[in-house]
This record gives structure tokens, C-alpha cells and sequence, in this order.
């Protein structure tokens, strides 16, 4: 801080784990991203990533005259071994800087990003959390259902009868007042929605939240009921799906 209160950017960045997130989809960061976290990113060279590739593009497409080559990527997923977890955070030991970056939208949020903060808290190691996109909180925020109590639950099962139970057991928690919030592979998701549909009660509310933040952008809630007449395609198309109660608040 200076003598105003106010943060230098001129500071060197402080040893700790910076949470870094990235666009949800094709488009100008700057849309989803806010300018200081360009000022972060800048001075960090050693990154924790959940795939090198799309972190070099983005950080090359943040700043274009970022050195690439000056810097470390160590690749995290959720197979990487805790001691290898543990090493990552040699370089804030060491006093420097280190970046996590996830595939898309926010790292440690039902990404593997959140073996590193485990790591770093266990370690007494700061972590500092950027401001940018979560699919599932806009999600939620577009859906129209309650806040207050919900519940992410990933990958439902990809067995047809195993889902199928789970979904009703999903519809059952939504009907207690916790909207449940889940994900499919994307080139399985007009299935999902389809056996939702037919596997719901009818009055139960569904969303589906398709290409957040993205020029597809779509964010639907119906009964369910009403989804199967509806013309849908969501092929391939990173979307999120919500089950809420049967009715809304009004």
C-alpha cells in the first residue's frame, strides 16, 4: 500500500498462491476479466495449470509481450500425486509468486486447482482468490432459483438406470428447498436433458445454462413438463443444469 491507501503497482507481488481465472468462452477477456488481474498475472513466472497449452494461449492472449519462455508450468490434474502436489509450492518457499490457472473459469472450484490451496493452507502459505467468471454461480444467478441452500454434485452417472435414480434422488433434495446444480460430458448433454424430461415430475423446474458469458448464451428455466416439447440442442455446447423446486417464489 502507499501512502493514500491505495495498492503500487510498482510493488513487487508478495510470495503467496494466486487463484487466476480465465475466460468460460471464445471471446475478448476483458469482457469477463477485470484489468487488475492483468496487473497480478504480470510479474508471476512459476504456474500450477490444469493444461500448459490453454494456459500459455491465454496468458499470451492477456498480454502479448508476456515472457512465455522465461517462465514454469507444471501441469496439475486430479491424478497428481500429493507429494507432487506439495513441491509445487517450492517457489512461494522461495519467496516468489505462484500462479494456478485452471481449463476454464475459476481454478479450485471443481478443479484440481484445489489440491494446491489444500496444500498451501496446510502449509500456512497465503492464498489470494482473482475476481472472474464460475459457471456454476451464474448459473445459478440466471436460473431463478433459490440461493440460499445448493448443492454442486459434478458428473451424474453415466449409466441410463443409475442416473436416472439419482436424478429423482436430486429432484428430492430440490424439493426440500436445495437447488442441485450438475454437469454432463458436452457431447452427452441433449441426452441428459432428454431423460430429465422424462424421468422428472412434471412440475419440477429445470434449467439449463448454456455457453456462459458466450455468444450462444442461453439460460432456461421450465418445468419439466415443457422441456419435452421444447426445441433444444446443447451438442457440444458447455452447459450446466440446475433442478429446482416444483414452483418458484413468487
Amino acid at each position: 500500500m502507499n501512502q493514500t491507501g491505495e495498492t503500487d503497482t510498482n510493488a513487487p507481488l508478495r510470495a503467496a498462491v494466486y487463484l487466476l481465472p480465465v475466460p468460460l468462452s471464445e471471446g475478448g477477456w476483458q469482457r469477463v476479466l477485470p484489468a487488475w488481474n492483468v496487473e497480478v498475472m504480470r510479474p508471476i513466472r512459476h504456474f500450477a495449470v490444469e493444461n500448459v497449452r490453454s494456459a500459455r494461449r491465454f496468458l499470451r492472449s492477456v498480454m502479448r509481450d508476456f515472457p512465455i519462455d522465461e517462465c514454469t508450468f507444471a501441469e496439475l490434474s486430479e491424478h497428481t500425486a500429493l507429494g507432487a502436489v506439495e513441491a509445487l509450492l517450492e517457489p512461494v518457499r522461495r519467496g516468489l509468486p505462484l500462479g494456478v490457472i485452471s481449463e476454464a473459469g475459476c481454478p479450485a472450484v471443481a478443479d484440481p486447482g484445489a489440491s494446491v490451496v489444500a496444500a498451501a493452507q496446510r502449509a500456512g502459505i497465503e492464498v489470494v482468490p482473482l475476481v472472474g467468471p464460475s459457471s456454476i454461480l451464474m448459473s445459478l444467478m440466471g436460473s431463478g432459483f433459490d440461493g440460499q441452500s445448493f448443492a454442486f454434485q459434478g458428473y451424474l452417472p453415466v449409466d441410463e438406470g443409475q442416473r436416472a435414480r439419482r436424478l429423482r434422488e436430486l429432484e428430492k433434495l430440490a424439493a426440500k428447498g436445495q437447488t442441485q446444480i450438475f454437469i454432463e460430458t458436452p457431447y452427452r448433454n441433449n441426452r441428459l436433458m432428454a431423460q430429465m424430461a422424462a424421468t422428472l415430475a412434471p412440475g419440477t423446474l429445470v434449467c439449463a445454462a448454456s455457453d456462459i458469458t458466450g455468444p450462444r448464451q442461453s439460460i432456461v428455466t421450465l418445468p419439466a413438463a415443457k422441456w419435452r416439447s421444447r426445441k433444444y440442442d446443447f451438442n457440444k455446447i458447455p452447459t450446466i443444469f440446475l433442478i429446482g423446486p416444483a414452483t418458484m417464489r413468487p
